[in-house]
C-alpha cells in the first residue's frame, strides 16, 4: 500500500536518504510490511528474494530511522519493483516519491528503459501514487492476486529521454486509470 502524493513546499516533506538494505533494517522493513499490506509477505519470501543475484533491496531512512523500502530486479532492459512500502507515519511526506526518484535515476536510453510494477486493482492509492509518478497502466493481470484471486495492473514508467521513444505513449487502459 502507497499512500503518497507529490510533497509539496509546506515543509512537511521528509529528507531521505536512500541506500542499500542492509541485515539490522529487516525488523523495520517487516513492521512496514506488515502494517501496508492486507497479505505481507512472509520473512522467508524476503530471504529469497534478496539471495536472487539481480535483487536488491533499499530503505528510506530519515534521521536513522527506516521509514520506507523497497525490493526490485534489475533486468536486461527494465526495472520491476516487487515491493514497495513507506511506514505509516510517514505516508505523504514524500518519501515514496524519493524512492521512485532513485529508481528513475538508474534508467539509461541504451539499457534499462522501462520501470514495471503490478499493483492491486483494488489499491487505488497505490494507482494515484504512481501515476503521480509518471507511470501509466498498460495492461491487465487477470487473477493476479493468488490469495484473493484479484486483478492487477501493469504500471510502467518509461525512460523519457530522447533515445527511447515512448514518452508520451498513452492507452484505453491508462487513460481509464486516470479517471
Amino acid at each position: 500500500m502507497v499512500d503518497e502524493p507529490q510533497m509539496g513546499t509546506d515543509g512537511h516533506g521528509l529528507k531521505c536518504h536512500i541506500r542499500w538494505m542492509i541485515r539490522r533494517d529487516m525488523a523495520k522493513v517487516f513492521e512496514i510490511e506488515g502494517e501496508s499490506f492486507d497479505y505481507p509477505w512472509p520473512e522467508k519470501d524476503f530471504i529469497r528474494c534478496l539471495r536472487q543475484q539481480n535483487s536488491i533491496g533499499m530503505v528510506a531512512e530519515h534521521e536513522d530511522r527506516v521509514v520506507g523500502f523497497m525490493i526490485y530486479q534489475l533486468h536486461k532492459n527494465s526495472i520491476r519493483v516487487l515491493n514497495f512500502a513507506v511506514a505509516a507515519d510517514c505516508r505523504r511526506r514524500g518519501v515514496g516519491n524519493q524512492m521512485v526518484a532513485k529508481l528513475i535515476r538508474k534508467l539509461t536510453p541504451n539499457n534499462r528503459t522501462r520501470i514495471i510494477i503490478e499493483v492491486h486493482e483494488r489499491d487505488l492509492h497505490a494507482q494515484l501514487f504512481f501515476r503521480s509518478n509518471g507511470f501509466r497502466a498498460v495492461s491487465v493481470l487477470s487473477e493476479y492476486c493468488e490469495n484473493t484471486w484479484e486483478d492487477a495492473y501493469l504500471m510502467e514508467y518509461p525512460f523519457a529521454g530522447p533515445a527511447a521513444g515512448v514518452s508520451g505513449r498513452s492507452n484505453s487502459l491508462s487513460q481509464e486509470v486516470q479517471r
